[in-house]
């Protein structure tokens, strides 16, 4: 793994040429491309019928979230929540966390695990992954935005199903209109699809400038497929240099910050 790490910082800084901005200096990139422990499911409890509502009686809101001034006034709102099934298996909600007026937002899936127990986003394995792409990118945790499509865990981390990722949509999109980035970040193909209303696979999708509401917006693979599939780190990487230079950052391997 280490000259797999060697390998890539050569390449990367051998197709670099020197610009104006910030450096993210080569200790932080071979952070981001540094092997994770996998993520280990913790045993399961045993299982406990729970009442279900069919399709058919998920209260679906509208697009729009609009009647919400402030995010205080959404977390609150998701707090009460019961609109779809993820409801009743929930132990937290998960509305997400960061700066108000975050220059980039990060949007994932939806909550796991670890995520549902202490009701914060990517604080897992996939969250240490993801720290360590951001600092590669020269930001730190706290000046960023980071959500998810869905605001409750789907039972066993399944993909949220199409009525439950419309129930909570609206609450997204206000965020992103009370929050107003200049960048944002999709991880994942669930994200692709229920911000950007597409179904192509991220491997499509990625890598490529795309808009929401006049919002750039970059997607490119979720943590949690990277700690599955090291190799698709290189990629990622790619796409998040692309964002780096919206912001004047860039990679500069002899650079060092203190």
């Amino acid at each position: 793994m280490a000259g797999f790490f060697e390998q890539l910082c050569k390449v990367v800084a051998e197709s670099e040429h020197n610009s104006s901005g910030i450096a993210a200096s080569s200790e932080e990139v071979k952070q981001f491309f540094s092997a994770v422990p996998r993520e280990t499911k913790p045993a399961p409890a045993p299982a406990v019928p729970v009442p279900v509502k069919p399709v058919s009686q998920v209260v679906v809101p509208p697009q729009s979230s609009g009647n919400f001034a402030t995010l205080e006034e959404i977390y609150a709102a998701v707090a009460s929540c019961s609109r779809c099934p993820l409801g009743a298996t929930r132990t937290n909600t998960v509305p997400g966390e960061g700066d108000p007026d975050a220059r980039l937002m990060f949007i994932g899936e939806g909550p796991g695990f670890d995520e549902d127990r202490l009701g914060r986003p990517f604080v897992g394995k996939a969250g240490a992954l993801l720290d360590k792409m951001i600092s590669a990118m020269q930001f730190t945790r706290k000046e960023v935005y980071i959500t998810n499509i869905v605001k409750c865990r789907p039972p066993d981390n399944r993909v949220p199903a199409p009525e439950e990722a419309q129930c909570c949509i609206g609450y997204l999109k206000r965020q992103i209109e009370i929050i107003r980035p200049e960048v944002i970040v999709l991880l994942g193909a669930t994200a692709v699809k229920y911000l950007l209303n597409v179904s192509d696979g991220i491997s499509k999708m990625r890598g490529r400038w795309l808009s929401y509401e006049n919002i750039p917006v970059m997607a490119t693979f979720h943590p949690a497929f990277l700690l599955r599939q090291e190799s698709a780190k290189r990629e990622t990487w790619n796409d998040l240099q692309q964002v780096m230079a919206r912001f004047g950052k860039y990679h500069n391997p002899g650079v060092k910050r203190g």
